[in-house]
């Protein structure tokens, strides 16, 4: 039987603690040999279905079942039944109920065979939610004719009619992104990008996309057809011109010949004219040339009188002013030398008052200088005076002198006293520093057995050494202690032991760094795997504490067996790292063996129940059936240990330690000790220097009183010859000041002289300048006079000899112009009297004017009429027809193009309406498919593809995949990613469709089968946390198995689903009792 059930609360770590249901209400029959224990939970009848979600499941005789009705939720609905037991039959009996093909499915070809065997009939009821009244649609099966009665609301109708009921309500039972069976999970990752694109659409784009989308294909198809058939047409179109091309050639060659006749001959009449009016132009132009140049000769001639006339006079002013000039400059010359003489008088009188300034300053220095070393010798004098004064007498110093000389000798002997203590602790000193290098080199002795683990490592991961360094040099990083490499780590009581541990650990979690902290972890793997590009594994060691858990069952128990030890007690290791393999690994739970435990192995195996055993060589691996409940078991032979053989005395390396911090603590006393005696012989020895200085100052004193007397005589004879050398500073100041007074007088009369004198000779120099100026200009105006005469004459010259030239010129011409007019009226046949006829003047105004052209002309037509021969007058009929021919086609062309351009245009209006939604669309599925994998810490995107953008037959939805960090993305394929990936993968992109979805339910059965626990977790929290939002559509997800521990929601229905032989008939069932059961069980279990 299946009965739906709803969860109250989330359910704890025991499976007894779980919360009971409360619900009877929803007791439904069940089949017969497979039956469900109804677990029901309550509904709440406030959250609505979406319109076209299932309400109700009725099935009978139907697969596994008799008669069972199933009443799904409105949000998520959990299927959950061991294997067989008929989870899968639900989800056949919605496809088949809904109007679906049995081959959706995968399993049957023929609806008949979905009928229970041994029975003729079956059906199959399905209730869809509608605002205006729910719709029930009924199918009853017949196996004999493999047919299929359809009903809707009790009465009769046709497929067809339920089919399009079903996709009015947008359900598509076909469609593997809204309805996934159990067979058909491996086909999703099949699916091409473009058959995704199309399931996509139909799943939730709007109902138009799809409509638009086959529009586009069908314009684009319609749209290729034209432009083939505009390019077949064009193709003849083409021909047709080129045949007709050749056959141009030949007309034109036709009527060009007779153009080339025709233009000869006017060509040949026109030249003696235009001969004619060459040469009378040309006569023309040299008369008017003849009448200019006599013109010019007139004026040129007129234009030099008044030149010669002013040249001259231009040439006497000049003299003039030259004679002015040199005046001018004698008379400068002479106030310039008067100027120079007063300046040199005016400077040697400056240099007097300055040296008589010099003279006064010494002289008051020198009195200055004497009047300070008077008044220092006399306070010299009266301090000598005074400290003789307070001089003591010599007799009473010497009792103090033989009192200090008995002190020194006390301290010295103290002295002697410190240093010989001093020694003694040397020595001390050095015994103990000799006794700790022998121990340190013990202990380097067991760090290099420790090497010689760093060095395996090193050679065989080189990533994972170069990350230990690295943290050897960064633990202040970290908030919490950060352990190196298990392997490191670990310490073999026995190394023959090793084999048995680096069997059981994996080689990648051997080499696992070992964390305490998520946030360390973080830093860590952001700076070696992200920045360093290292590989390298990282685990983080449980909250809990795993290191001292107690095996299930005791070695007493087991020793009967061979048994020794417990994998964890053959190792030392840190706690954290204990705890990690106890929790991941269960090392207090495997026991190791003899070879006594290989011969009696299958009582070991019967009787111990052990998962795993190690026994001398080989590890046993022991697996229970979930179904028929018989022991499987496999063994391996044990691999030869590589990296833990390396054993360590962890016990007499603890104790050189404590050794060696005794020796220290012992070294740091004596060294206290000898810094002691250090300050003492500091003390003494600044105790001696003071009674040495004391005795020094009292020699010293008694030798003083003779040396002042000296010192005071001495200054009293240098003081009298100071004062005896007198100077009078005031007359010396009145007569430097009297000379520099008589200096000034007669420098201030030089400078007067010397103003004077500057004026005349700037006035001077200014009369001279304007001269210059004057005389400067008259030259420049009379070279320009005499430039332009000898031009002027020069050009008369050529101007005569021009005009001679050019009347012999025109008497030439005139006769040579009546001979050309005599020729050219005889070649048009014309008298005398007579004009040129129109027809001539209208042709010639199309042919060239000159010469050269007409000859060319002439030449070339000559030429090219020549050319023209063996031509046939029919090719000109051909000709026309076939330009008729091609004009009809040309329209017709036209005609396609206009046709094709509708036709694009239709398609980028229709490409508008679908591409923008579509993108659009693909960008959201994007950002929810992105952010379920980024929570998983992996990484996948969702994207439009297609090679070519006018290929609308060719788009398709791009899934790409990345599960590692260390990989690139990759398009999601059957080939390239695990089962379990593509299932992820799978399932994550449903859930990305669920939240857009404009579908009424979704069902996936069984994706989870291939997923690893970790992805599986997230998974079904991803599932609940999507489908069980507000506004959200219905949702199947059938599973055979659940892991422990999962999140559930208030608005999840779960639907167990039991059978066996033992299983209560449906009118015998009460929930009611089932549930007090429960409860008893559930209370009386904490006291045991």
């Amino acid at each position: 039987m299946a009965t739906p059930s709803r969860k109250t609360s989330t359910p704890s770590t025991l499976p007894s603690k779980r919360a009971l249901p409360r619900d009877p209400s929803s007791e439904v029959p069940s089949k017969r040999k497979s039956s469900a224990a109804p677990a029901p939970l309550p509904l709440q009848s406030s959250r609505p279905f979406v319109e076209g979600s299932i309400v109700r499941i009725v099935m009978e005789n139907f697969l596994t079942y008799d008669i069972c009705e199933v009443s799904p939720g409105p949000h998520l609905n959990m299927i959950i039944g061991a294997n067989g037991t008929g989870k899968s039959s639900i989800v056949c009996a919605i496809c088949l109920g809904l109007a679906g093909k049995p081959a959706f499915m995968g399993r049957a070809d023929k609806v008949g065979f979905f009928v229970k065997r041994g029975c003729s009939k079956g059906m199959v009821e399905i209730e869809l939610f509608r605002t205006s009244g729910n719709l029930v649609i009924t199918r009853e099966i017949d196996v004999a004719k493999n047919q299929s009665s359809w009903f809707i609301n009790k009465k009769s109708t046709t497929q067809k009619v339920v089919e399009e009921q079903v996709a009015a309500l947008n359900i598509q039972v076909g469609n593997l992104c809204q309805f996934l069976p159990q067979d058909k999970v491996g086909e999703f990752a099949k699916l091409s990008k473009i058959e995704l694109l199309e399931a996509t659409e139909k799943s939730i784009g709007p109902p138009e996309m799809h409509r638009y989308h086959c529009e586009l294909k069908n314009f684009r198809e319609k749209e290729k057809q034209l432009e083939t058939s505009c390019k077949e047409k064009t193709e003849y179109l083409e021909k047709m011109i080129q045949r007709n091309e050749r056959y141009k050639q030949d007309v034109e060659r036709f009527y060009e010949r007779k153009r080339h006749l025709d233009l000869i001959e006017m060509l040949e009449a026109k030249r003696p004219w235009v001969e004619y009016e060459n040469v009378r132009q040309e006569y023309e132009e040299v008369k008017l040339a003849r009448d200019r140049v006599k013109e010019e000769v007139r004026k040129l001639k007129e234009g030099q009188i008044p030149m010669t006339r002013r040249i001259e006079e231009i040439e006497r002013q000049r003299h003039v002013l030259e004679a002015r000039i040199k005046e001018k400059a004698t008379d400068i010359k002479e106030a310039s030398q008067k100027c120079k003489q007063k300046q040199d008088i005016i400077e040697r009188k400056d240099k007097q008052i300055e040296e008589l300034q010099q003279a006064l300053t010494v002289k008051q220095n020198e009195e200055h200088d004497r009047q300070r070393r008077i008044s220092n010798t006399r306070k010299m004098i009266e301090d000598l005076q005074n400290e003789l004064k307070t001089a003591e007498n010599c007799e009473n110093l010497q009792p103090h002198i033989d009192a200090i000389t008995n002190d020194l000798r006390r301290v010295q002997d103290e002295k002697a006293l410190c240093e010989g203590e001093v020694i003694d602790k040397r020595g001390e000193k050095e015994s103990l520093e000799k006794e700790r290098k022998s121990v340190g080199d013990n202990i380097v002795r067991f760090d290099n057995l420790m090497n010689q683990k760093e060095d395996k490592l090193r050679q065989r991961y080189r990533d994972t050494y170069d990350a230990v360094l690295w943290l050897r040099n960064n633990r202040d990083k970290f908030k919490q202690r950060v352990y190196e490499p298990i392997m490191l780590t670990i310490n073999m009581k026995d190394n023959k032991n090793a084999k048995y541990i680096e069997n059981h650990i994996s080689s990648n979690d051997l080499r696992a760094f070992v964390f305490e902290s998520q946030e360390d972890m973080e830093v860590f793997l952001k700076e070696i795997r992200d920045n360093k590009k290292l590989r390298v594994n990282a685990v983080i060691a449980p909250k809990s504490s795993y290191a001292g858990k107690a095996p299930s069952r005791s070695l007493n128990e087991l020793k009967q067996y061979g048994f020794f030890s417990y994998l964890r007690e053959l190792f030392d290791a840190p706690d954290p790292v204990m705890s990690f393999l106890c929790c991941h690994y269960h090392i207090h739970e495997v026991p190791v063996g003899t070879e006594r435990t290989r011969e009696r192995i299958e009582r070991v195996i019967q009787e111990t129940r052990l998962k795993q055993i190690y026994t001398a060589e080989e590890k046993y691996v022991v697996k229970t059936s979930i179904y028929s409940n018989k022991v499987i078991s496999s063994n391996t032979s044990l691999k030869v240990a590589q990296f833990l053989t390396v054993t360590v005395d962890l016990e007499q390396r603890r104790h050189l330690e404590e050794q060696l911090k005794e020796i220290n603590r012992k070294l740091q006393a004596v060294e206290a000790g000898l810094i002691a005696l250090y300050e003492r012989n500091k003390h003494l020895e600044h105790k001696d220097n003071e009674l040495r200085q004391k005795k020094k100052e009292l020699l010293e004193r008694k030798t003083k009183r003779r040396q002042l007397e000296q010192k005071i005589s001495s200054k009293l004879g240098s003081l009298k010859l100071m004062e005896q050398d007198v100077c009078n500073l005031e007359e010396e100041e009145r007569k430097a000041s009297t000379k520099i007074r008589e200096i000034n007088v007669q420098k201030a009369k030089l400078v007067t002289e010397l103003t004077n004198f500057v004026k005349i000779c700037t006035s001077l120099h200014i009369q001279k300048v304007d001269l210059i100026l004057q005389n400067t200009t008259v030259i420049s105006e009379k070279n320009k006079l005499e430039s332009d005469y000898m031009a002027a004459s020069s050009q008369l010259r050529l101007t005569e000899q021009h005009f001679i030239e050019l009347d012999e010129s025109r008497q030439r011409l005139l006769q040579k112009c009546k001979e050309l007019m005599k020729r050219a009226r005889q070649v048009c046949n014309l008298g005398a009297e007579q004009t040129v006829p129109q027809e001539y003047q209208t042709a010639f105004q199309d042919l060239p004017n000159t010469l050269d052209e007409i000859d060319a002309l002439l030449t070339e037509e000559r030429s090219r009429a020549s050319c023209f021969t063996g031509l046939n007058p029919t090719v000109v009929q051909e000709y026309t027809k076939r330009e008729e021919e091609i004009e009809q086609l040309t329209e017709e062309l036209k005609i396609k193009k206009v046709e094709l351009e509708k036709y694009r245009e239709s398609i980028s209006q229709v490409k508008e309406r679908w591409l923008n939604p579509l993108k659009e669309l693909v960008e959201k599925i994007n950002e929810k498919f992105s952010n379920f994998f980024s929570s998983m810490q992996c990484a996948g995107e969702v994207d439009l593809h297609t090679e070519n953008e006018e290929d609308y037959d060719k788009y398709g939805i791009r899934i790409r995949v990345k599960f590692r960090s260390s990989t690139q993305l990759h398009e999601l394929t059957p080939h390239h990613q695990s089962g379990g990936e593509r299932s992820v993968s799978t399932m994550l992109y449903l859930m990305a469709l669920q939240e857009l979805n404009r579908c009424p339910f979704r069902v996936v059965d069984e994706i989870n089968q291939g997923m690893d626990p970790i992805n599986e977790r997230r998974v079904f929290e991803m599932v609940v946390n999507t489908a069980c939002k507000e506004n959200t559509s219905q949702y199947f997800f059938i599973t055979p198995k659940l892991l422990q521990n999962l999140p559930y929601s208030d608005k999840m229905t779960v639907l167990f689903v039991y059978n066996g032989p033992h299983m209560l008939e449906p009118n015998r069932w009460n929930l009611k009792a089932f549930q007090r059961r429960r409860r008893r069980i559930t209370f009386t279990q904490p006291s045991q």
